[in-house]
């Protein structure tokens, strides 16, 4: 697909919705100060990234291999980078130093639980992935177990975790946009959608990859900076910035203690499953081992941003201090009601307003608006290879498909996702949508990550038992979702819930170990002996990276 005749339309989509960006700049409404040098930031970035995707482009994504999987060509260190900032989402800068500012010492587990899933990736997913799989991680299931049902699964699961994690990052888009640059909310989600169909559908993961990478940097450095800048208010002491964040907080000493956002030892246990199980199921962090050459790479990928996320979350603590000991009570930061402007998730943004004003300001907005675009277009082609790939050239086509078919599906399939994803955002945006990630954790945890540990781990797996677990994993965390406050009282207004907890986990994560064990154990047919006689030529392949022809060809 040639990008040439699609240059203008590049370079206007540059400027979001030209007419909208004029009424932006000619002046502020009540409630939000438009921020020039924000703007700037942002056109900068945008024109940089879509260089990038012209540049990707040219180079050629005709083939499944550099579509997918960048021509398998990237480094541990660039891959690490990559992977970080599609896994740092603006929900994550934003959000947790919102729990930290809100609740204190308990805003941390989310980020405690969102890290502690890449040791989980290193020692049980990382080497058999790479040395197993070809483009997503349902090749690692199919490998010996029937192709056709565990793809049609994996697929599924796939396209439901992108689409249900799409909705939250368009709708923080959306409002992300609408509060800082003054555009319309849906035309900043048509803006945001538009932007990573041209960056998945013309550049492929090469474009995708880069987009992660620059946006990762972006991302420690400001939020490396704001730091500094909060602890240098304070002679570079956290007990300084403690004391002060505790004598202003209402809730006092308690923001140092745990105990404020989770209240019971089931919850508790079942948010841990969900967020260690889940980062390790996610299909667009997954497939990200396939962009490297060999499983050493792989496993430098994983030690690159587990070191990136970890000095990212520690500091993301700092911020939440910070926001309050300087933003808390702040008269410019607040309404006329002394409401916090756009809501606590954007205290992040008017801490870098009081640390350096407009400058300071804009960077940060930019970088939490290129999250935003690292992120959807990474889950953008996780599910457009996941449709392409494993539904329509493994599942509808039984493998007959050529490579320049299945790719021409993928693109068709990334504008697919993009425009759903355009849709569902202005479907959702007055709809609580804070379940929606702890739902996308939960499924991948119940879903995916089972059958992955069992494929590679188990010899006794079958393709029955495979997709019996997979099954009962998601729709066990899909009907617990729907029974529990989250979504019964909160979205539905049906009253109080038949369920008392948010997070379905603990109960789907083993329901779907046991499914799949025990309908395992219970399958005699044939098909099932030669699955587990294959298994100790798995085993060899899976650990030491050999008879990848056989494994391709598969």
């Amino acid at each position: 697909m040639s990008v040439r005749p699609l240059l203008p339309v590049l370079l206007l989509l540059a400027l979001p919705a030209g007419p909208a960006l004029a009424d932006a700049l000619s002046g502020p409404t009540e409630r939000q100060a438009v921020n020039p040098t924000a703007i700037g930031l942002f056109l900068v970035f945008v024109a940089v990234t879509l260089g990038i995707t012209v540049r990707a482009a040219r180079r050629g994504t005709r083939t499944a291999s550099d579509f997918y999987a960048a021509g398998g060509g990237l480094s541990g260190v660039q891959n690490g980078l990559a992977i970080a900032g599609d896994y740092t989402s603006a929900a994550t800068f934003l959000g947790v130093t919102a729990l930290v500012y809100s609740s204190g010492y308990d805003g941390m587990i989310y980020a405690v639980g969102f890290l502690v899933g890449f040791p989980m990736i290193l020692f049980l997913i990382a080497e058999p992935l790479r040395n197993l799989g070809r483009y997503t991680f349902a090749d690692v299931a199919a490998y010996r177990l029937s192709e056709v049902p565990v793809r049609l699964v994996a697929g599924l699961n796939t396209l439901v975790i992108v689409l249900l994690y799409l909705i939250a990052q368009m709708v923080g888009a959306g409002k992300l946009v609408e509060l800082l640059f003054g555009l319309p909310y849906a035309t900043a989600v048509a803006l945001v959608g538009m932007l990573m169909m041209l960056y998945v559908a013309f550049g492929g993961m090469r474009a995708t990859t880069w987009v992660q990478i620059i946006k990762a940097v972006l991302l420690l450095s400001g939020t490396a900076l704001m730091s500094a800048l909060i602890l240098a208010q304070f002679g570079f002491s956290l007990e300084a910035l403690f004391g002060r964040a505790i004598a202003l907080h209402p809730k006092s000493h308690a923001i140092m203690a745990p105990g404020g956002l989770v209240r019971d030892p089931v919850s508790a246990l079942s948010l841990g499953l969900a967020l260690i199980f889940g980062t390790a199921g996610l299909p667009h962090i997954l497939m990200r081992f396939f962009t490297v050459a060999d499983a050493r790479q792989a496993r430098l990928s994983v030690l690159v941003a587990t070191g990136f996320i970890t000095v990212f979350y520690t500091l993301l603590f700092v911020l939440g201090f910070g926001a309050i000991a300087l933003v808390l009570g702040n008269p410019a930061f607040t309404d006329t009601a002394g409401r916090l402007i756009g809501g606590p998730n954007m205290v992040a943004l008017h801490l870098a307003d009081r640390l350096g004003g407009a400058p300071l300001l804009g960077f940060i907005s930019a970088v939490a608006f290129a999250t935003i675009l690292a992120v959807v277009s990474g889950l953008t082609i996780a599910g457009a290879s996941a449709a392409s790939h494993d539904l329509y050239a493994r599942v509808l086509r039984r493998g007959r498909a050529s490579e320049q078919e299945e790719v021409r599906v993928s693109k068709i399939a990334a504008v697919a996702i993009s425009l759903a994803a355009m849709a569902l955002g202005l479907l959702f945006e007055n709809q609580n949508i804070a379940f929606l990630v702890g739902l996308v954790f939960a499924i991948a945890a119940s879903a995916n990550f089972p059958v992955i540990v069992l494929s590679v781990s188990w010899r006794g797996l079958t393709t029955r038992g495979a997709v019996a677990g997979s099954l009962a994993g998601l729709l066990c965390a899909l009907a617990l979702m729907a029974l529990g406050p989250s979504v019964w009282t909160a979205v539905l207004g049906l009253g109080p819930a038949p369920l008392p907890y948010d997070n379905p986990a603990l109960f789907s994560v083993p329901l779907a170990f046991l499914t799949a064990v025990a309908v395992s154990r219970l399958d005699r047919s044939a098909a099932a002996a030669r699955v587990r006689a294959a298994f100790r030529a798995q085993h060899v392949t899976a650990q030491t990276g050999f008879d990848r022809p056989r494994a391709a060809a598969h």
